[in-house]
């Protein structure tokens, strides 16, 4: 890992401009400026001369004014700092109308505004026809914001740049790689400068957990994305900033992935980063003056141009929609209500603002950055797996990495650029597209006595980096379920992480064993265990400790006796490590419910409405991967838990001092050795 400082200096270069591209996006300007005057009443332009004029005076007018907003410090930074250029824009067309009056009437503000949208929607549309993807004014005005936000690292010791792919398995990876859908990732595989490692998630295989043990070295005791504190009757979730702050003091320490000067963009925990934007566990930073907007602002077609895509993110997501059920795709994701605005705000709006807040780290020389990307895992909870408009969403953050990447040969220190993911996802019809009633409706058919609370459901992008951006825009924030079982007075609560349902009965405040859940709600267990598209369910038994039910069978995790079917068969040979572990948790519920896996079909089902999903496990939603420069080098024994991950990326900062071994993998890496299985009712 150590560089060869004296041999071979850094050496920073500057992106060039390049004046062919230049005059053709003039022209292109000009051409879309004419359109839009054309279009909107209330505005005109006299000849193509006039708008190669108009096209010119707009370009220097945004090359100076907008970088003199970039530079306040106004809270809720982004929402005003955007409000402001958006403004902007249409004022600089109208004073360019009153300094060439011949040649240009606008007659009014809206006019303006209108002429300044539609003309940014033709000119991006012309730039895609004649193919002027030239990054080099965008890097440089970035690089010009970088240097006015702070001090500048100029170093030759590498820095480490982290990418996440939000839900983004390892095969699904390979398949868009060879569909021509991440061309970016595959010529860095083809060209010998990167290789892929796998690594295997934790049993609660979603954001909440993996982030937080990939940026603090330990997810212990979190059992899904939301859970049930049983003493106090309140939920706790991985999207509320009041829970993740205390998550944060609680995981913090040692083995925070961005201490000394890293920065956090776009995730839901922070790794102790000195900056953060758009992180869920830091809300509090978007209420101040955030320099992390500086350089997204400062290029003033940045805003026309993101709010122009963002409506036409939302013009695909109804396409898309009407297509599915035009041609009756099953399984259908709910993709109506105010879904496709959330779409197009996580697919344009934060993961442009994340890409532009990574540009302005690299150009300060931050040493260490972790941004999470959640377009894809967005689309595909409620599109499909691999589906046309979720493999789009993956190509278009693929293009965005090549601006990224480009951007470090001008940074001023080398930057090593890893690509990760935290989980994948695995597809399939949910539990009550199924069955017609949700997993919260069995449980309570099979109590004694009761009744059922259900809590939560919705994807996590949703409801945590929507959180921080609500914050950043200062909307208010979204109501809690902070004491959903205290007030509907319920016997049991009822969460669902994707295919990992969490099931608390609140007869006692602490968990209750096998035995006293059969004396009390005999009916309970047998209908969850029974149920076709329940895989198996893990309980604390008196005598025998923690147990895995299944239809055909039981599994002792303490010593890996099975009676009858193993209902761990078709599961990961890990899985009896994963649920060793959380069963260690002091929040383990009282009944942990894993849905079914169909190998065949690579098919299991979510207990909440999202047609691809993950938090259990079953499929490809525990196979996520790393890809790293090759001289990044990845241990020999497999990782398994973003513990072992987050010791593997902290050994790759070479600023930092190497961390201490990895975790120690589980005791049993392979599956169990064969057992004969045991008649019922014998001795085990």
């Amino acid at each position: 890992m150590d560089p060869e400082h004296d041999e071979n200096p850094w050496k920073p270069g500057t992106p060039r401009l390049h004046l062919v591209r230049l005059a053709l996006a003039w022209i292109a300007s000009a051409i879309a400026l004419l359109i839009a005057a054309w279009i909107v009443p209330g505005a005109d332009i006299e000849g193509f001369g006039a708008a190669m004029l108009i096209a010119a005076a707009i370009a220097i007018l945004n090359a100076l004014l907008p970088p003199l907003i970039a530079a306040l410090r106004l809270p809720y930074m982004v929402a005003t700092g955007f409000l402001l250029v958006l403004l902007l824009d249409a004022l600089v067309l109208m004073a360019t109308a009153d300094a060439i009056e011949e040649s240009l009437a606008i007659d009014g503000l809206l006019p303006a505004l209108g002429v300044s949208l539609l003309a940014t929607a033709f000119s991006t549309g012309l730039s895609v026809v004649i193919g002027l993807d030239d990054d080099a004014y965008t890097l440089r005005v970035a690089r010009r914001a970088a240097r006015r936000s702070g001090p500048v690292t100029e170093t030759d010791v590498p820095g480490v740049l982290f990418l996440e792919i939000d839900g983004l398995a390892l095969p699904v990876l390979r398949r868009a790689i060879a569909s021509g859908h991440a061309p970016t990732l595959g010529r860095w595989l083809a060209d010998g400068t990167h290789e892929l490692t796998p690594w295997e998630t934790d049993l609660s295989s979603q954001t909440g957990a993996a982030q937080t043990g990939i940026l603090f070295g330990d997810n212990g005791n979190i059992p899904a994305f939301r859970w049930v504190e049983k003493a106090t009757g309140r939920v706790m979730s991985c999207s509320s900033p009041q829970d993740l702050v205390e998550i944060e003091a609680e995981h913090s320490g040692p083995f925070n992935l961005l201490a000394d000067g890293g920065t956090s963009r776009g995730n839901l925990v922070s790794g102790g980063a000195e900056r953060a934007i758009l992180t869920a566990s830091r809300v509090a930073d978007e209420k101040r003056a955030n320099p992390g907007y500086r350089a997204f602002l400062a290029n003033g077609s940045n805003v026309t141009r993101t709010f122009v895509l963002f409506v036409w993110e939302i013009a695909l997501e109804l396409i898309a929609a009407t297509r599915q059920r035009r041609r009756d795709i099953l399984p259908r994701g709910h993709r109506t209500g105010i879904y496709p605005l959330l779409r197009g705000g996580m697919c344009v709006f934060v993961r442009d603002l994340v890409i532009f807040s990574v540009l302005q780290d690299l150009f300060r020389g931050v040493p260490a950055v972790y941004a999470t990307f959640a377009s894809y895992d967005e689309v595909a909870h409620h599109s499909g797996l691999e589906r046309p408009d979720t493999l789009e969403a993956l190509r278009k953050l693929d293009q965005r990495f090549a601006m990224v990447e480009r951007a470090t040969a001008y940074a001023p220190r080398p930057y090593h650029l890893v690509v990760l993911s935290d989980h994948g996802q695995t597809q399939g019809a949910t539990f009550k597209q199924r069955n017609g009633y949700g997993l919260d409706e069995l449980v309570e058919r099979s109590l004694s006595r009761g009744s059922v609370q259900l809590v939560g459901g919705g994807d996590e992008n949703q409801t945590g980096t929507q959180r921080a951006l609500d914050e950043a825009t200062g909307r208010q924030e979204h109501t809690e379920e902070r004491d959903a079982a205290g007030e509907a007075d319920a016997s049991a609560v009822v969460l669902g992480s994707g295919n990992l349902g969490l099931v608390y009965l609140m007869e006692e405040p602490r968990r209750m064993t096998r035995e006293e859940i059969e004396a009390r709600h005999p009916e309970l267990l047998p209908a969850l265990t029974g149920h076709p598209h329940v895989g198996f369910v893990m309980v604390g038994s008196e005598t025998d400790g923690p147990v895995v039910l299944g239809a055909g069978g039981s599994h002792r995790l303490r010593d890996g006796a099975v009676e009858g079917e193993d209902p761990l068969a078709g599961f990961s040979p890990n899985a009896p490590h994963h649920l060793r572990r959380t069963d260690g948790f002091a929040r383990v519920p009282d009944i942990l419910v894993n849905s079914f896996y169909d190998p065949v079909l690579h098919e299991g089902c979510a207990f909440e409405e999202l047609i691809s999903f993950h938090g259990g496990m079953g499929g490809e939603q525990t196979q996520p991967f790393i890809l790293h420069p090759v001289e990044l080098r990845a241990p020999a024994e497999p990782l398994v838990g973003a513990e072992a991950v987050n010791r593997l990326l902290l050994s790759w900062r070479a600023d930092r001092e190497p961390p201490l071994t990895l975790p120690q993998a589980p005791a049993q890496p392979v599956a169990d050795p064969p057992r004969a299985p045991h008649a019922p009712g014998s001795p085990s």
